[in-house]
This record gives structure tokens, C-alpha cells and sequence, in this order.
């Protein structure tokens, strides 16, 4: 558990972590089990920077742009070259290979631009509004440790690699599916009971978990079809749409 704890601690976050001493397939599937927890430096950090720009009476716009360009800097921005690289793969043409070769090429051509823009700027749209709630701030850092759940519907069994090597030979498959619904049970009953407590409809908590799942899930789907399976640039993806979808319900 502690080798999987430094993996995920060292895979989605920046912070300066000690090496696992082992990596295989378990360590692997419980790290990515581990994801929302290891992310809960980012989810603070997200929700401080939330917080203090409200009481400093700053312009919310400004301050979710700033909390959004904080967390991509918290993540080595490593999602949302994802992004970029699904988008470009999706949309450059319908021969598997092609698409592979593309998503390597790690240059953004205009549908990966155009993802970035629209899936950022829906994040800080929505951000901005939720700094209008009083509570907004603590849901906002909840909503970033949770949209990284999605990794278990990426990892989880029966999804292959899309290539026989890469990072994602290592994770894909390693997450029963049993904890894969064990895990979103957890997000929506999470999400829930901070909204409720947060004075908002406890039911948009479970619209706000089932959006990220939905969205998640099926951008995990069209990848699989697309290119045979996931990689290390659809996990990305699927963190950055997920989030997007959260915030967007939330909102």
C-alpha cells in the first residue's frame, strides 16, 4: 500500500515524493484507487485560492482562472496535454494507427487547442460561479480530488492498452469492478453530503457525481472503440472532461 501510495502521489501530483521501491500491476490498480486522496494537496490548494480571493473581493473570473492555472501547474500540466492529444487522435482520422501515431507527436493541432479552450473555459466558468455560494470554495477542492475517481472506470477490468507499451500497459485492467462501483458510490455519497451541508439540494450531489461519471466514462468508451484501448493520454483526458462536467453541475 505504500509503494502504491507513492505512485499515485508522484503520478498525479508535482509534489517532490519518494519513489515506490516496487511498480507492477497491483501497485498500479490500487494506486489508481488511491487517485481522489492523493490529489487532496491540490483539492486544498484549489479551494484556498477560492476562498481568499472571495474575501479579498476580487473578481471571481480572475481568481478561477488563477486556481485553475494553479492546479494544471500541480499536476505538471500532464492532463491537459492529454487532452490535447486525445482531441488531435479522435479527430486526425479513423485508422487506428494514424491516430496513435498522432497522439505521439506531442505538437497541439486545432481540435486539441480547441478541447483545451473549451473544457478550461468551461472549468473557469464554472468555478466563478461557484465562488458566488458560501460554501463554494469547499466544494470546488472537493470536486478536484473527486473528478480523478474516474481513473477506476479508465483502469478498471476488460478496458485494455491501446499499445503494447507506454503507461498505460501498466495500469489498464489492474481495478476490479467491483471497486470501480464501489468507488462512484463513494463520490456520490461524498458529494451528497457536502452539498447538503453546504445548504444546497443534497440531490445535486448525486446529479453533480453522476455527470462526471457519465461524461468520464463515455469519452473512456468512444477512446477504447477509436484506438483499442486507453493510454496515458485518455487518463488525462478523462480527468479534465470529468472535472469540467462536475464543476458544470455544480454550477
Amino acid at each position: 500500500m505504500t509503494d502504491s501510495w507513492r505512485l499515485a502521489v508522484g503520478t498525479l501530483t508535482a509534489l517532490r515524493w519518494r519513489h515506490p521501491t516496487v511498480v507492477d500491476r497491483n501497485v498500479a490498480g490500487r494506486a489508481m484507487l488511491l487517485a481522489p486522496l492523493a490529489v487532496v494537496p491540490l483539492g486544498l490548494l484549489v479551494g484556498v485560492i477560492c476562498w481568499g480571493g472571495r474575501e479579498l473581493d476580487l473578481a471571481p473570473l480572475a481568481v478561477a482562472f488563477i486556481a485553475v492555472g494553479a492546479l494544471a501547474l500541480g499536476s505538471r500540466a500532464l492532463h491537459l496535454d492529454g487532452l490535447s492529444d486525445v482531441a488531435d487522435g479522435l479527430t486526425a482520422s479513423y485508422d487506428r494507427e494514424r491516430s496513435l501515431e498522432v497522439m505521439k507527436g506531442g505538437t497541439a493541432g486545432p481540435a486539441g487547442a480547441a478541447a483545451l479552450v473549451i473544457v478550461l473555459g468551461s472549468q473557469v466558468a464554472s468555478l466563478s460561479a461557484l465562488l458566488c455560494a458560501d460554501r463554494g470554495p469547499v466544494v470546488a477542492g472537493l470536486l478536484v480530488c473527486c473528478s480523478r475517481a474516474i481513473l477506476s472506470v479508465c483502469c478498471a477490468r476488460g478496458v485494455p492498452a491501446a499499445r503494447p507499451d507506454g503507461l498505460a500497459v501498466t495500469y489498464a485492467g489492474t481495478v476490479g469492478r467491483t471497486w470501480t462501483v464501489a468507488t462512484w458510490l463513494a463520490v456520490a455519497l461524498l458529494c451528497a453530503g457536502v452539498l447538503d451541508w453546504a445548504d444546497w439540494p443534497w440531490w445535486r450531489g448525486l446529479v453533480v457525481a453522476g455527470a462526471g461519471l457519465l461524461i468520464g466514462a463515455v469519452l473512456t468508451y468512444r477512446c477504447v472503440r477509436r484506438f483499442g484501448g486507453v493510454t496515458g493520454d485518455v487518463f488525462g483526458a478523462a480527468i479534465e472532461v470529468t472535472l469540467a462536467a462536475m464543476l458544470v453541475a455544480a454550477s
